[in-house]
């Protein structure tokens, strides 16, 4: 995969990309702020640009405004925002603006390499990647709307599962329930909130989105 990587802190930068060349990965360019990340955008033809929300010169949301301005110009270009704290209107911004290939991740993420090379991965891929304490935060800021009323608690809970990025088979070791168990109410997830019968992997995005009311 072709990487962009916009982060304002050179060791963390250097790391991230020292970090994905070993996984295989392609780093196109590697900048330290918002302006930079337009630029590079429009000539290394990059597959996912991975983001620090808080660049210069203010360190506040310039990397998440860049960001939301690559997806407007670039839609299928998928997005991973690194963050220090959970900024709950930068990420339902962030989410709010496509429905694939999208991610939110805390940087203490990074230090569990397995894990961030996981959902490097899965966002590449135009999947979700959202941090548990990011999901809980929303939803404790955003009430569950009617549709989501009609969810068993077990559906509800293998959504939220989902919201993390976890994979079918993830979900079903975790909630010790077999594979079929789980594609069953991951079916009436779909049904419920009614999303139609295309393609699986984005139906699986906007039942997250949906999930956390953006």
């Amino acid at each position: 995969m072709r990487i962009l990587i916009a982060e304002d802190l050179v060791l963390l930068r250097e790391g991230l990309a020292a970090l994905l060349t070993d996984a295989g990965h392609e780093i196109v360019g590697a900048v330290g702020d918002g302006d930079a990340l337009l630029e590079a955008v429009g000539r290394t033809e990059a597959d996912l640009a991975i983001v620090d929300v808080r660049m210069p010169p203010t360190q506040t949301d310039e990397g998440l405004r860049a960001a939301l301005e690559v997806r407007r110009r670039v839609p299928a270009m998928a997005i991973l925002i690194l963050s220090q704290h959970v900024e709950e209107r930068y990420a339902s911004d962030l989410l709010g603006a496509g429905s694939q290939g999208v991610g939110y991740l805390l940087k203490d993420r990074v230090a569990d390499v397995q894990e961030f090379l996981s959902a490097v991965r899965r966002v590449g891929a135009g999947g979700t990647a959202i941090d548990p304490e990011v999901v809980a935060q929303l939803l404790g800021r955003r009430r569950r709307t009617d549709v989501l009323e009609d969810l068993t608690p077990r559906e509800s809970e293998v959504l939220g599962l989902m919201a993390e990025g976890h994979t079918n088979a993830a979900i079903a070791e975790r909630l010790v329930v077999t594979h079929g168990a789980v594609e069953k109410h991951v079916r009436n997830v779909f049904l419920k909130l009614g999303l139609p019968q295309t393609d699986q992997h984005h139906r699986r995005v906007l039942a997250v989105l949906t999930y956390l009311g953006v």
